[in-house]
């Protein structure tokens, strides 16, 4: 497999990390539940060691584009689905920015690792 390949892999398995940690800051409440609290401090901490291995073939601010961008799409769904939050259009259509910015970054900027 291609380095790069393997970065984008690890960012994905980052974002992945960081949506579940994420997901599991909201069940921790506050830090008062001991088990989604502890689950959350260990996928930040694999979260950050993946993103760390993707920085090896894809620059910093690419990677982080589409880590936020990303983890914001998903957050947002597993707030939708599993808590049951609503979002309201604007919520919807900067959801949307982010993602074409994602994608512009990708298909147009010569900074993108391809």
């Amino acid at each position: 497999m291609s380095p790069l390949t393997i970065a984008y892999g690890s960012l994905l398995v980052a974002i992945l990390f960081e949506v579940t940690g994420s997901s599991l800051l909201q069940k921790s409440e506050q830090f008062s539940r001991l088990g989604p609290t502890i689950g959350m401090a260990v996928c930040f901490l694999a979260a950050l060691f993946f993103l760390s291995q993707a920085l090896k073939a894809i620059p910093l601010g690419v990677a982080y584009a589409i880590w936020s961008g990303i983890g914001v799409v998903l957050t947002a769904l597993i707030g939708v689905v599993v808590f049951r939050f609503a979002l309201d259009a604007a919520a919807l259509v900067g959801m949307g920015l982010i993602v074409a910015g994602v994608i512009v970054i990708n298909v147009f900027s010569k900074s993108a690792a391809h």
